[in-house]
């Protein structure tokens, strides 16, 4: 008879897929699932302090490792983990959301009224609501299909790059079942199959559109992770000799020390020159883009479908016409790199017009910090062993421009955009890749929302480097819609994550008013003594002091947004 539980199975599973950590918060419907994943000396937990924090670190641990879990309670643990499955959804991250749930006994009972419900005579509200966040969603109510259902949930999260939901009845997790092996049958999945009528085609279609224009670009979207062709496109922009930019999510997903690369294409406010190289090109390759109205500062960018050859994931599209579907990303870059003709043209004119950056002229080391001189510093501080992890706010633009060296990592959550993920998101990014220097960049507002995340890094004993700047409000909103509602309370930060640290020494903070206090900061948090902490440290700027990305950008969301009714 099978000693290995239902549980135990869940485990196995979820380390076999490379998941060695996964987040977590306790209810009475779950700890029965709990103890039997604790069981497993090679899956970590990391219990949180509330829900959205868990379900920000699986993010976070997800672009770090490929796949992240989360494990809460019925309902009020499920709802409270929603907005991070949501922003998981819309960046296409695996994550899958195990919620324990009622006893199997009390579904379809509706003489009962449970706790953790609407008190609704059926108990399907939570799963209702992960409809629309989630690629899949099943309930394991009886121990004979769990193998099956476990499984399932588990391909369609790899399979589409999205999140999914498990829901375990109480009484299910510490059941046996004899499919539940010591040495189940290996996880496996088939990928998707490209039609090779379909690519040849879509080859010579999109190769003689592009060899017949004297001036192209090709432009890099955040689509060429979620298909695992970062290595493609690379080899793609080495054989057409293309000057290559990158859009705002892909940031990090295309090395910035490539010789043909531009910089950020991000419509009017790109990196210098790169708006006016992309836009008046004759044509233009796009791997994995995604047109929003933050991407495009409000749908305002000059692109023409009529000159774009678009590659998406599983579909190639050619000046806005021809249409070619079931074709793979990463199968079809390179066999396009064979195809094209190497033309540098765009790339010597905009060598001829670059400038490039300058030297930032100091206002005196004592005198208050401004922002140019922050990220001027933080520009050097970056090294290839760091990921930089920005929040929704002028943080983001500013950090935008910065060049990454090598094998630095950039994350952002800008589809989505929902303030305080970065915090959570740190705390799954550290954990999953322990070997890189997290530093994340975090406006006060964003800190508020979701600060108890600090409290678990440190009881975790990773080492992220946070920045909180401390510009006395919400003021990318203020950028785009002035009001009351935009100021916050001014805490003192430093004395929180001082407070949450409790007795534990593995915490460094400090207040940096001025760019003398910002050089030393910088050269402590790097030095093998406090390499291993947690380095807090919160930069004060002027409430005004504000990128011209933003202004800009503002001004055109908001003009966007004001749009009258057309009836």
């Amino acid at each position: 008879m099978s000693t290995i539980s239902l549980g135990s199975h869940i485990a196995a599973r979820l380390v076999e897929i490379g998941v060695t950590d996964y987040f977590c918060v306790p209810g009475d419907f779950n700890m029965t699932l709990l103890d039997q994943l604790n069981a497993n000396k090679d899956l970590r937990m990391i219990n949180c302090c509330n829900e959205l924090e868990a379900g920000y670190a699986a993010d976070g641990y997800a672009r770090a490792k490929g796949v992240g879990c989360l494990a809460v309670t019925f309902t009020v643990g499920g709802l409270s983990a929603i907005n991070a499955v949501a922003g998981a959804f819309a960046e296409n991250l695996p994550v899958i959301c195990i919620t324990g749930v009622l006893n199997s006994n009390d579904f379809g009972d509706p003489t009962k009224v449970l706790h953790h419900t609407t008190a609704e005579e059926n108990f399907n509200q939570e799963l209702r609501c992960f409809q629309e966040v989630t690629c899949y969603q099943t309930t394991i109510r009886a121990i004979s299909g769990a193998y099956e259902q476990i499984d399932h949930a588990i391909s369609e999260s790899l399979y589409q790059s999205k999140p999914v939901l498990i829901q375990v009845a109480s009484n299910m997790a510490s059941l046996t079942h004899p499919l539940f092996e010591e040495q189940p049958v290996p996880f496996s999945m088939t990928g998707k199959t490209t039609n090779e009528i379909s690519m040849k085609r879509a080859i010579k279609s999109a190769a003689d559109f592009m060899n017949a224009a004297a001036k192209v670009v090709l432009v890099v979207g955040s689509q060429v992770k979620t298909c695992k062709a970062q290595r493609q496109a690379i080899q793609l922009a080495e054989a057409c000799q293309y000057p290559v930019a990158v859009m705002p999510r892909s940031k990090g997903m295309f090395p910035e020390t490539h010789e043909r690369f531009m910089g950020l294409y991000f419509a009017q406010i790109s990196s210098e020159g790169v708006c006016e190289a992309v836009e008046s090109a004759d044509a233009y390759i796009f791997v994995g883009p995604t047109f929003n109205d933050y991407s495009t500062c409000a749908f305002s960018h000059l692109l023409s479908e009529s000159k774009m050859v678009r590659i998406d994931a599983r579909r190639v599209t050619v000046a806005g016409k021809q249409t070619f579907g079931c074709v793979n990303m990463a199968e079809f870059l390179p066999e396009l790199a064979k195809e094209l003709k190497p033309n540098d043209t765009t790339w010597q004119a905009f060598q001829r017009t670059y400038v490039g950056p300058g030297k930032v002229p100091s206002n005196g080391k004592d005198k208050p910090l401004k922002g140019k001189i922050l990220y001027s510093h933080l520009q050097d501080w970056l090294h290839d062993d760091v990921t930089l992890i920005t929040d929704t706010g002028d943080a983001q633009f500013n950090a935008m421009k910065l060049k990454l060296p090598e094998k630095a990592g950039f994350e952002v959550q800008l589809q989505y955009g929902s303030i305080g993920w970065s915090v959570g998101a740190t705390l799954g990014y550290a954990v999953g890749r322990p070997k890189m220097r997290t530093l994340s960049l975090i406006g006060d507002g964003s800190f508020q929302v979701t600060a108890q995340a600090m409290s678990t890094m440190v009881r975790v004993g990773i080492s992220p480097l946070v920045l909180l700047i401390n510009n006395s409000g919400y003021v990318i909103e203020e950028e785009i819609h002035s009001g009351p509602y935009n100021k916050i309370s001014d805490w003192n930060y430093t004395a929180v994550v001082e407070g949450m640290a409790g007795t534990r020494k593995n915490v460094f903070t400090a207040k940096v008013r001025t760019e003398a206090e910002l050089i030393s900061t910088l050269e402590t948090v790097r030095s093998e003594e406090h390499s291993c902490k947690v380095c807090f440290v919160e930069v004060f700027l002027h409430p005004e002091d504000c990128s011209g990305d933003l202004l800009e950008w503002g001004a055109r969301l908001a003009e966007y947004n004001a749009r009258p009714p057309r009836h």
